[in-house]
């Protein structure tokens, strides 16, 4: 259905392969990786096989104001920051950002699990008289649309709220979900993204359905392996990213920078085992999106898979791509540069997109070294090359069965 043209004119990361766009290219032209040792932070963490992790283990500055503080944990510092920095590089008036036609779609896993786990702990842990310790403001920092909510506190913001919590494909959605209001002209532009915080539970969670990766917890930085024989699990990893869509015209009279264009988006569901992957509820999404964006299989120059490095998951993901698009476009999958950075990777993958659209080079997959021959049909990104991106696909799935494709173009 056709609609208003959707522009990105602003976007910023946190993410373990580094803060900001500067640092983030080096460290894609350079296979960097950011899976560092698990860390020792709490008992948990002596019953984890597995003992890597995508860790954001350099310093952020926050200079938030002390009554925007004391309803942020973790997850909301990640999201703000990065809902600060693009509204900054935006150039948004201050009266645009208050005025109800800027919107906000930003979501997390579940909240802040750090919060999450001291109330839990002193309920049923504590004694009656330790009930005091849990703060008025705990449920804030927790609840599970926090990072959405401390987005429109700080800055203002009074236009719809959206705020899915849709595990891996939370930040995705939340991209989609803000190209329809803004392509339906609900908005005029959407804050959209995602965040998660580290924490040891999030771990324990994966490493119990032994889907974590445990076989290089002495060489970290050599897991996760999307697409390869010898991959073994995914890496739990932490971030958040932010874009700003805005609505073309608009846009162009503001005389904004133009990043991208948003031409595409599907989401859809298996409808079935709410674990496995589904190749026909994959395949149809990257069918819809194509529909979507008014495209042929044969105008995506590029793809960036999910591939957490799961032994079916990955298998199942590039028969799809191989079902939908040939093996026209390169394929790399972000993931075993960072791990999986859970309810943000949506974000951070379409904002490494564009990067690369930016700099005019495709970064391969790291640790993508003998592919699986079930994983052979597409074409992996073979080294770093000097190329130029014009049409991309960026592809997430998530527990429950829920498959997204979101499709940009390079502006020109």
């Amino acid at each position: 259905m056709r609609g208003r043209r959707v522009v990105i004119t602003a976007c910023a990361a946190i993410s373990p392969i580094g803060h900001g766009r500067a640092a983030i290219v080096e460290s894609l032209r350079r296979g960097v990786s950011g899976v560092k040792p698990l860390k020792e932070d709490h008992l948990l963490a002596r019953f984890i096989h597995s003992r890597v992790f995508g860790t954001v283990d350099y310093p952020v500055e926050y200079d938030f104001k002390r009554t925007h503080r004391k309803t942020m944990g973790p997850v909301a510092y990640y999201a703000c920051q990065v809902a600060k920095e693009t509204l900054e590089q935006s150039g948004l008036s201050p009266e645009f950002i208050t005025s109800g036609r800027l919107g906000v779609a930003f979501g997390s896993t579940h909240g802040s699990p750090s919060v999450q786990r001291d109330i839990y702990r002193t309920f049923f842990t504590g004694a009656q008289g330790e009930f005091s310790t849990i703060g008025a403001v705990d449920y804030l920092k927790s609840m599970v649309h926090t990072t959405a909510v401390n987005i429109t506190k700080m800055f203002g913001i009074t236009g719809r709220v959206i705020s899915s919590s849709t595990a891996c494909t939370t930040a995705s959605q939340s991209i989609g979900y803000g190209y329809e209001a803004v392509k339906f002209g609900m908005q005029d532009a959407m804050l959209c993204g995602g965040a998660d915080e580290y924490d040891t539970t999030t771990v324990a969670v994966f490493d119990n359905l032994l889907a974590c990766s445990t076989a290089y917890n002495d060489r970290p930085a050599c897991t996760p392996r999307p697409f390869d024989r010898g991959r073994d699990g995914l890496v739990v990893g932490e971030g958040a990213g932010a874009l700003l869509l805005e609505e073309y015209e608009h846009a162009r009279a503001r005389g904004a920078n133009i990043l991208g264009e948003v031409v595409g988006f599907a989401c859809n569901n298996n409808g079935g085992d709410l674990i496995l992957p589904n190749m026909a509820g994959i395949r149809e999404t990257l069918r819809l999106g194509l529909g979507d964006a008014e495209l042929s299989a044969d105008q995506v120059d590029f793809v960036s898979a999910h591939a957490t490095g799961t032994k079916m998951g990955d298998v199942i993901e590039a028969q799809a791509i191989h079902a939908v698009y040939g093996s026209h476009p390169l394929v790399t999958g972000f993931k075993g540069h960072m791990g999986h950075t859970m309810g943000s990777c949506g974000a951070i993958e379409t904002i490494f997109v564009l990067y690369l659209m930016g700099e005019g080079f495709v970064a391969p997959t790291l640790n993508l070294e003998e592919p699986d021959e079930r994983c052979a049909m597409i074409r992996h990104t073979p080294g770093l090359q000097e190329r130029q991106i014009d049409v991309a696909a960026i592809q997430n799935f998530a527990f429950g069965g829920v498959n997204t494709s979101i499709l940009i173009k390079r502006f020109s």
